[in-house]
């Protein structure tokens, strides 16, 4: 297995980030992007395996762990995110690249692929909902947008005063721990506390939700669809390949019907694990990685 080394970036869009690095710069290259609420640890299992062969990249996005933490809602939109990625390959040299995402981490990589196809050249996804069907999801589905309250929960200007009340340890337990396999976390537990509690870090992660433009109506409420559910929606250009947990209780497979019709090169392969699959069921990601790539 390759070593895994650790550097920090401060880029352009104002952010310093702490990036996970392996491999060999001049072999093809693959970003990878966590989501909430994780680091670049979510690809412990991956990153090793995949640097014998690629130029593995992986940050701990802006608001997370120890990289950066800007205090608006505003400085967690999309377009920040995004920023954040282009300017962390700028910075590595690095012109068309492989994207994987998962989550959060995801749903930067589905808009990533959608506005900058110039640098994404094949993208691969990990439980995280296309856009367009997340949102017709949401307003359509009532289990998915029973399963999505949460997203309505993390938007709670209070939210944090409730944390400090229950402390870390609380929030672990009650709330992640239901989402996850927790024999399967290991000792990464203090990892997450660790990072949770670096100052202002709950807040940062946290606004990811707040500046989202999703929008996730109360259950049972009659809601309206956004207008951009009526117009058409430009579909991906380059191969994509989706790995989904069908254990997630957060994202339900409901967000796999319809893909194909908004990504014509697609490639669905899924999985026994919940929503955290890249280290609930590693070697299913790895292989299917693998197997795309080749």
């Amino acid at each position: 297995m390759a070593e895994i080394r650790h550097e920090r970036f401060a880029l352009p869009t104002g952010v310093e980030l702490d990036v996970a690095l392996g491999g060999d710069p001049a072999s093809p290259p693959i970003i990878f992007l966590h989501g909430f609420p994780e680091s670049h640890r979510t690809w412990r299992h991956q990153l090793p395996d995949l640097a014998e062969d690629h130029f593995v990249v992986a940050p701990d996005q802006r608001g997370f762990a120890r990289s950066s933490k800007p205090p608006e809602v505003a400085d967690y939109a999309p377009d920040k995110t995004v920023g954040d990625l282009i300017a962390l390959a700028d910075a590595l040299g690095i012109g068309r690249f492989t994207l994987v995402g998962h989550d959060w981490g995801g749903a930067i990589a589905w808009m990533a692929a959608l506005t900058r196809p110039d640098r994404v050249e094949r993208l691969i996804i990990i439980n995280a909902p296309h856009p367009y069907i997340f949102q017709k999801s949401l307003i359509k589905d009532a289990g998915q947008r029973a399963a999505s309250q949460y997203i309505r929960a993390f938007r709670n200007p209070n939210l944090e005063k409730h944390l400090e009340a229950i402390g870390l340890e609380a929030f672990f337990d009650g709330t992640f721990a239901k989402h996850v396999d927790t024999a399967k976390v290991g000792d990464e537990r203090a990892v997450y506390l660790d990072q949770w509690s670096q100052p202002g870090a709950m807040t940062a992660m946290l606004n990811w939700y707040r500046a989202s433009s999703i929008v996730v109506p109360e259950t049972g409420e009659d809601a309206e669809p956004p207008a951009f559910l009526s117009q058409p929606f430009p579909p991906l250009r380059m191969p994509v390949l989706v790995i989904w947990g069908l254990g997630d209780t957060a994202l339900l497979p409901c967000q796999l019907d319809g893909l194909d019709a908004l990504v014509p090169d697609l490639k669905i392969v899924k999985v026994d694990a919940g929503h955290f699959v890249p280290w609930e069921n590693p070697e299913a990601v790895t292989k299917a990685i693998r197997a795309f790539l080749a």
